[in-house]
């Protein structure tokens, strides 16, 4: 099974089991080891270079973005 079909069956799922399944997810994540975070956070990073590339997302200049963060709290 791939990780898609997976996550089309998991979205089946009450928003309650989602939560749930959610947050074991993310504490899982708290067990990775510094290696395996940096592995991810290089994946992450290629695969968001990639979509730049291309042209799925269009970049922001970062002082724009805090901008606009710093407006919607006021």
């Amino acid at each position: 099974m791939t990780i898609k079909q997976i996550e089309v069956q998991l979205l089946k799922l009450d928003t309650k089991s989602r939560a749930l399944l959610a947050e074991k997810l993310l504490h899982s994540l708290d067990k990775l080891s510094d290696s395996e975070n940096e592995q991810l956070w290089a994946e992450e990073a290629l695969r968001r270079h990639q979509e730049l590339i291309e042209g799925k997302v269009t970049s922001r200049d970062a002082n724009e973005v805090l901008h606009d963060v710093r407006n919607a709290l006021k």
